[in-house]
């Protein structure tokens, strides 16, 4: 059941900061994860932070074991020592189920809360679990005398938490959005595939039987998935990203599902490889060429109504509002590649 509405931008906890009505305007085209437990790893981070989106501590998933205290510690260290200006600076939590969960967030919450943009919660299944983080965090932050909330992203990585997607994107103000986890969604769909990410040779169609050879084509095993997602995020105004592509060797197949997801309407992924960032950076920028005719769009009609030709096109007020998306954007990346040159 959702809160009512006068309540839902109400504070959790006596003296945690007001939850924010609209997210921050940033860019997120690559969500870089870092093992925080490796040293050589952290001490690479103030250069990744002027190569990238955002930083994410990750304590999760290919944290062994013996290092998740370390993990813990190494973020928090990493976290103090490091100025991440427009940067993002991300975790992705231990599972709420797990060990290490809990002290996670209370660590590291009364540790850095004021520097921490986002926990990334793996295996949401429902509402439910965006509740428990959402008066957990309000109590920290109050506890800490945070002055900004930290939001919540979900990771979709159970067939449960497909079926409830729309629930979890409206489940709390703290909501930032929510990445497609591809691995963990196969096992728990009991999908036939050991790839994180990406599509399958045997998963095909063909065309119609007549003369000669047929025609095959391999399809995208997640398509159904991503555009649930993008739909249940737009919806309520959270943002949807592709999640990891574990084959770092296959540079072609890691971008052509980025840009999948980019056309359908994700904000970037995740980077698990430096390879990965540029892929990231060149796919979730607009094209120079549509966003030059986005711009003719826009100055022909100023105020979006009526319809113009443009090309031998017809353009009217729904490709008006296609242009602003991309010229939007373009100006969010230009501004940031404009800043980083600068410094």
């Amino acid at each position: 059941m959702m809160k009512l509405p006068r309540r839902f931008f109400q504070p959790l906890a006596i003296g945690a900061p007001e939850p924010l009505r609209a997210l921050p305007v940033r860019l997120e085209r690559m969500i870089h994860f870092v093992p925080p437990h490796v040293e050589k790893m952290r001490a690479k981070v103030p250069d990744l932070v002027r190569q990238v989106d955002v930083v994410l501590g990750n304590l999760e998933d290919a944290i062994p074991v013996e290092a998740k205290l370390d993990a813990r510690r190494g973020f928090i260290e990493m976290a103090k020592a490091t100025e991440f200006g427009e940067t993002g600076l991300w975790i992705r939590m231990n599972a709420l189920n797990s060990p290490w969960g809990l002290d996670d967030l209370v660590e590291i919450v009364g540790a850095v809360g004021d520097k921490l943009d986002v926990v990334m919660v793996p295996k949401v299944e429902g509402a439910w679990d965006i509740h428990y983080v959402d008066q957990l965090l309000a109590q920290l932050e109050a506890k800490a005398g945070a002055r900004k909330p930290i939001l919540v992203h979900a990771i979709l990585e159970t067939a449960e938490g497909v079926k409830n997607v729309e629930e979890i994107a409206q489940a709390s103000p703290r909501m930032h959005g929510m990445s497609l986890g591809p691995a963990d969604l196969a096992a728990s769909r009991g999908m036939k595939t050991t790839r994180v990410g990406g599509g399958h040779p045997d998963y095909r169609v063909l065309s119609d039987p007549g003369e000669g050879a047929r025609g095959s084509a391999q399809q995208d095993l997640w398509h159904y998935t991503v555009a649930r997602m993008v739909d249940a995020c737009m919806a309520s105004g959270i943002k949807a990203f592709y999640g990891p592509f574990g084959d770092f060797s296959d540079t072609e197949a890691c971008e052509a599902q980025f840009r999948n997801a980019f056309l359908m309407g994700c904000a970037g992924a995740w980077t698990l490889h430096p390879s990965q960032i540029a892929i990231a950076r060149r796919v979730f920028s607009p094209d120079p060429d549509e966003v030059a005719f986005a711009r003719r769009i826009l100055a022909a009609m100023p105020d979006g109504t009526g319809a113009v030709m443009i090309d031998g096109k017809m353009q009217d007020d729904a490709t008006w509002k296609q242009a602003k998306v991309l010229a939007d954007l373009a100006d969010l990346v230009e501004a940031k590649e404009k800043a980083a040159a600068a410094s």
